[in-house]
């Protein structure tokens, strides 16, 4: 099955060991049977069709959906053609925030502040521990959206649109090494104690590798695993 990247930021130039947020992909689904394409979105590289792969995957990025960037309208009438089509589409982040805002949501930076490093969430009896990074998250969903995922911080965390869509607020990808490397590198964006915070819980594991089947459900098999 071949999955196409949507590349919505880069990773810093400072963190060059990490390669590029589509490696950080392809690792976390390494042995799911995928065979990956990665298209810089952020720098106007688009697909030519939402059926030139199996199925979609946008990443996050420093950037808000609601800014003026050329790509970001381009973008979403891609998602809204992807949905229409059936072909299936994963958004991360602010692939997450992206998707929503359009086909019918409301993004925002979150007057509640940041969410950093491990967070718990529930989705439905299942908890899953996953790495966090944003401010910004979807304040409404879209009506035709299910929320099938919350925490206390984020309402909106995970959603899922019909068979055709599944998107989550954190960042499975985020191995720890990355985060350590990300909160000495872009740390002083965020408030000190966030930083010491998702520092302390830098040894805890996380549930990455369930929620990579969970997506790799999706797009096999349209449903949540």
């Amino acid at each position: 099955m071949k999955i196409g990247i949507l590349t919505t930021g880069h990773i810093p130039d400072s963190m060059p060991e990490f390669g590029s947020y589509s490696e950080l992909f392809a690792g976390l689904l390494k042995g799911q049977g995928f065979d990956f394409v990665n298209y810089d979105v952020v720098d106007g590289q688009f697909p030519e069709a939402v059926t030139e792969a199996d199925g979609w995957l946008i990443t996050g990025s420093k950037h808000g959906a609601y800014e003026d960037h050329a790509w970001i309208a381009p973008l979403e009438m891609f998602i809204r053609g992807a949905y229409e089509a059936g072909v299936p589409l994963v958004g991360i982040c602010f692939g997450h925030q992206i998707v929503a805002q359009a086909l019918g949501g409301k993004v925002e930076k979150f007057d509640g502040g940041w969410s950093l490093g491990r967070k718990d969430y529930a989705f439905g009896d299942e908890t899953l521990a996953l790495n966090a990074w944003h401010q910004d998250q979807v304040v409404e969903k879209p009506a035709i959206a299910e929320t099938v995922a919350s925490n206390d911080f984020c309402r909106h965390a995970a959603l899922v649109y019909d068979d055709r869509i599944f998107t989550v607020q954190p960042h499975p990808e985020f191995t720890t090494a990355f985060l350590d490397r990300l909160l000495t590198e872009r740390g002083d964006v965020v408030p000190a104690p966030l930083v010491a915070e998702a520092r302390d819980r830098l040894d805890k594991p996380t549930d990455a590798a369930r929620m990579a089947d969970k997506i790799a459900g999706f797009f096999r098999e349209r449903r949540l695993t």
